[in-house]
């Protein structure tokens, strides 16, 4: 058997052919069969078996300057991006308006007016901010997928599913006034628009999109994350409610149905809030389907029965 010639360890998980020759690398063993080619010019110890790992693989070819951008921005975020995430699709590499666009298999260059957006290093990749992200996304997104985006960036919450750790939280006056700072660009209408249905707090984008649906069929709108105490003894926080009315609307992702400990809370949370007289809706992603008829059935019959 023929055995490789070990690659220096300086050179990392991923480089340029320049790069290895660099380190005294020869064009022989850059060409070697063990090592994935992810793009043109650029070699992997491995290939990528995850989207996240495919972008990262891009990294020693980027220049100074560009930048992941777009939807690949937002999914390196971990941000709520509606079409799914997979090594096929291009990295969106995003450049000034006066340099030149990469031009090369598997990735699409954009060019972007400087100041537009500003750098950040997130799983070792310089990406673009989410909310430039955002906005470069608005025209292939639907009002409600904005809404769902929007509130994901403001979240105050620390348990959002998929977010990335050290990720910049916005607020919705920082977004006002990056929306002044943009000034025109697609769609940026709509996202004013749905800026004033953004709420803090959100926990999950099913849970965005539950409020969406409630709000659509022309019921009020429910309170986001409203704690419930009982004589100053904290009992619960639902996800969505009208306290008024002692009506808790809970979403049930799969990790309530997965995790033992945590479907045993759940129905411990129930049965108190339950005792306390509240009546509680539990919605799953079958009652958000053909516009949630069943859910706002329920909801209308609880509304009525108080």
């Amino acid at each position: 058997m023929r055995h490789r010639t070990a690659l220096p360890e300086a050179l990392g998980t991923q480089f340029t052919v320049a790069d290895a020759r660099e380190h005294g690398v020869g064009r022989g063993r850059s060409a070697a069969r063990d090592l994935a080619r992810p793009f043109h010019a650029v070699r992997a110890r491995r290939a990528p078996t995850t989207p996240l790992q495919r972008v990262q693989n891009l990294v020693p070819r980027l220049r100074p300057g560009q930048l992941v951008g777009s939807s690949t921005a937002l999914h390196v975020w971990g941000l709520p991006y509606p079409v799914a995430w997979t090594t096929l699709e291009d990295v969106v590499v995003v450049v000034p308006t006066d340099a030149v666009r990469p031009r090369t298999p598997g990735v699409k260059g954009l060019r972007l007016a400087r100041g537009r957006a500003r750098g950040w290093r997130v799983a070792g990749i310089p990406v673009v901010d989410p909310t430039a992200a955002l906005f470069m996304c608005a025209g292939d997104l639907t009002d409600d997928q904005i809404v769902i985006l929007l509130d994901a960036l403001i979240t105050t919450a620390d348990n959002y599913p998929g977010l990335r750790k050290g990720r910049p939280i916005s607020t919705v006056a920082a977004i006002e006034q990056r929306l002044r700072d943009w000034g025109r660009f697609p769609c940026c209408g709509r996202v004013r628009s749905a800026l004033d249905s953004a709420r803090e707090g959100v926990e999950s984008p099913k849970e965005t999109e539950t409020r969406l649906v409630i709000v659509a069929a022309g019921l009020p709108e429910p309170a986001v994350q409203h704690s419930v105490f009982d004589s100053g003894r904290f009992v619960a926080r639902v996800d969505l409610g009208y306290p008024e009315l002692r009506i808790a609307i809970e979403y049930e992702g799969d990790g309530h149905r997965t995790s033992r400990d945590q479907w045993r809370k759940d129905i411990q949370r129930q049965r108190d809030l339950e005792d306390l007289g509240w009546i509680v809706i539990r919605v799953t992603e079958l009652d958000l389907q053909d516009g949630g008829a069943a859910l706002l059935r329920r909801i209308r019959n609880a509304i009525a029965s108080r």
